[in-house]
């Protein structure tokens, strides 16, 4: 019985997580209004790794009998490097995203990093069942009723391609994770790879958009929010409640907790901005959710196995 009340606990925590990240695109659409992407992006690196640099002293002072307080060094900063900079790359690709599509558009052409990293993972030994390219056919016929549909081109604009480019470069992350996590903290990975994403975000801000601090001082209430939202709860609070959240849990359904995410995204869009969906577009969403959920079903993560999910 009280495995049983954990679980459930933990799956409420993943719901939670799922839902701070999917209301974080609506905090994005509202910061690219007032900033350039790669400022945003800095101001809510700035902002997560404060908050999880406090987790990670937190977590090293409890843990302390039991462990050095930095597990392998070297192998932390390999990837930490490695996995920031893919991070960084797919975080400025989809802020850039966001800026010029709808939030329900963006939840789900992000979250087909769900279906990549299987497919991308054949590459690398793995194999998959034949169902996964079923999911990737669905996932096709929901982008073009989602993105495509009465359009008199078969194009996508820039914004969604930068959003796919977003989800294919998050699936190589999670894929680099994978590779590095076995045997360092996941706290202390992820304030690793948030404090490089940190660090080439405020240079290209500085660089590609004249950032300065002073600009800080001029920002509407607006932005500082949607700065502050994404920074503390989608990347600080969210990640802390996905650890919790995996823990004693199946990560199948870890995994489809988490893909909620779009769901959110699309909710989010339309209570707090308006942007209502067509039928067209709902069902385009559908398809590509079903996508999302069955190539979790199909390539069933093993135990103890961490679920393919962003987590930031």
């Amino acid at each position: 019985m009280h495995l049983d009340r954990t679980r459930l606990r933990n799956t409420l925590l993943l719901l939670l997580a799922s839902f701070l990240w999917g209301t974080a695109f609506v905090a994005q659409s509202v910061g690219s209004r007032h900033m350039g992407p790669y400022t945003f992006l800095a101001c809510r690196s700035w902002l997560g790794c404060a908050f999880l640099g406090a987790l990670a002293l937190v977590r090293g002072r409890r843990r302390a009998a039991e462990a050095p307080f930095w597990q392998a060094p070297r192998r932390l900063c390999r990837g930490g490097l490695t996995c920031g900079a893919v991070l960084f790359a797919a975080s400025a690709s989809q802020q850039m995203g966001v800026g010029s599509t709808s939030t329900a558009k963006a939840g789900f052409l992000t979250a087909l990093y769900v279906v990549l990293v299987p497919v991308f993972g054949i590459f690398f030994g793995r194999r998959q069942r034949p169902g996964l390219w079923g999911c990737v056919l669905l996932s096709v016929a929901g982008l073009y009723l989602l993105c495509m549909a009465g359009r008199d081109t078969l194009s996508l604009t820039g914004g969604e391609w930068q959003l796919l480019l977003c989800a294919v470069l998050f699936s190589w992350q999670i894929m680099a994770v994978g590779h590095y996590s076995p045997g360092l903290d996941g706290v202390q990975l992820s304030l690793a790879q948030f404090s490089v994403v940190t660090v080439l975000s405020t240079v290209a801000a500085v660089w590609r958009e004249g950032f300065s601090p002073a600009l800080l001082t001029v920002l509407p209430a607006a932005a500082w929010g949607a700065v502050a939202y994404c920074g503390i709860f989608s990347t600080g609070v969210a990640y802390t409640l996905q650890i919790v959240g995996q823990q004693d849990l199946d990560p199948t359904i870890a995994s489809l907790a988490m893909c909620l995410e779009s769901v959110w995204s699309a909710v989010g869009g339309w209570v707090a901005q308006g942007q209502a969906l067509t039928p067209v577009e709902l069902s385009g969403c559908a398809l590509m959710f079903a996508a999302i959920v069955g190539s979790q079903l199909v390539t069933r993560p093993a135990p103890g196995e961490a679920p393919a999910v962003r987590g930031s």
